[in-house]
C-alpha cells in the first residue's frame, strides 16, 4: 500500500505526459513481459475452476482496469488534496464488504482503527486547505471515490482467490487481464502519438510505475491476504494516502508542521491497534 501510494501520487507527472489509456496500457505491457513465468501453473496446484476465473476477471477488471482509468482520470481533474481525504474511506469500505460479502466478523478494535485512519487522513488533508478547484474537480473527485470501491473489491476478491492459487500466478493472470481489456483503447492512443517528445525522465518513472503497479504491490497484497483477514488487511490501505502524502512532502515540497504529524500518527495508530496480538 506504501508504493501504492507513492506512484498514485507520482502518476500526476505521468499522465501530464501521456494518455491515461496509452500510459495503463504501456503499464500492464511492461508489468507482463517480467512476468510471464509466472503464468504458468505449478504441479501442485489445481486447474482453474469456472468460479476461480471469473474471480480473476473480475480483480482485474475492478482492482486494475477501472481502478487506473479511475484514479489516473480523477487525480488529473481534482487536486491531490481532495483525493488524499476520499482515499481515507478505503479502509471503512473494505472492512464493510469482508463483512457484507465474506461473512468475517469486524472485532470493534478493527472499527476503532478503521477511524483513526480515516481521521488522520481526513485531518492532514483539510490541514491542507481540501477545497475542490477548477471546472472537472466534482467529476474528479467522483472519480476517485470509483477508484476506492475498486480497490476495496480488490482487496475483498484477493482474499477469495489466495485460497486456491499463488499469489504470483494472481499476480501474473490479473495483470494479462487487464492488457487484454486496455488494448484497443491503448492502440487507438498510441496512433499518432509523438514518443519522441516524451523525456527520459518520465520513461524511467513510467518503468518505476508499471513494476510497482503491476508486480510488486499485487504480489505483496496478495502473498499477505493469505495470512489475514481482508477486514485486517484493509486497515493497510490507509499506508496509501499516508505515502501519496509523504510523497508530497519529501519530492513536491509540501509544509510538514504539527498538523500533519499528528495526522501521521494518528493513522500509523490506526495500523497499530488493528495488529497488535489479542489475548485469547
Amino acid at each position: 500500500m506504501s508504493l501504492v501510494g507513492s506512484y498514485v501520487a507520482l502518476s500526476k507527472p505521468l499522465v501530464a505526459a501521456l494518455p491515461v489509456f496509452l500510459l495503463a496500457w504501456m503499464r500492464f505491457g511492461i508489468g507482463g513481459a517480467s512476468m510471464l513465468h509466472w503464468l504458468r501453473r505449478p504441479a501442485n496446484e489445481a486447474p482453474l475452476t469456472a468460479q476461480t476465473k471469473r474471480l480473476l476477471f473480475l480483480e482485474s477488471f475492478l482492482g486494475n482496469f477501472l481502478f487506473s482509468l479511475c484514479m489516473l482520470t480523477g487525480v488529473s481533474l481534482t487536486s491531490a488534496v481532495s483525493a488524499g481525504v476520499i482515499m481515507a474511506a478505503i479502509p471503512a469500505v473494505v472492512a464493510i464488504m469482508s463483512w457484507v460479502f465474506l461473512r468475517e466478523r469486524i472485532a470493534p478494535r478493527v472499527w476503532a482503527a478503521v477511524g483513526c485512519a480515516a481521521a488522520g487522513i481526513a485531518l492532514l488533508a483539510s490541514a491542507q486547505g481540501a477545497t475542490a478547484s477548477g471546472p472537472h474537480a466534482l467529476l474528479g473527485n467522483l472519480l476517485v471515490f470509483g477508484a476506492v470501491i475498486c480497490e476495496a473489491a480488490y482487496s475483498v476478491i484477493g482474499k477469495k482467490l489466495t485460497g486456491a492459487l499463488g499469489a504470483k500466478r494472481i499476480t501474473a493472470i490479473v495483470n494479462l487481464w487487464g492488457f487484454v481489456l486496455v488494448t484497443p483503447f491503448g492502440l487507438y492512443q498510441a496512433i499518432g502519438f509523438d514518443f519522441a517528445a516524451v523525456r527520459a525522465g518520465t520513461w524511467l518513472l513510467l518503468a518505476f510505475y508499471s513494476l510497482a503497479a503491476s508486480v510488486w504491490t499485487v504480489w505483496l497484497w496478495m502473498t499477505g491476504l493469505r495470512h489475514v483477514p481482508a477486514a485486517l488487511g484493509g486497515v493497510f490501505t490507509v499506508m496509501l494516502p499516508v505515502s501519496a502524502a509523504a510523497v508530497g512532502v519529501l519530492v513536491l515540497g509540501e509544509p510538514f508542521g504539527t498538523v500533519q504529524a499528528i495526522a501521521f500518527s494518528l493513522a500509523l495508530a490506526g495500523v497499530l491497534l488493528a495488529t497488535l496480538p489479542s489475548r485469547r
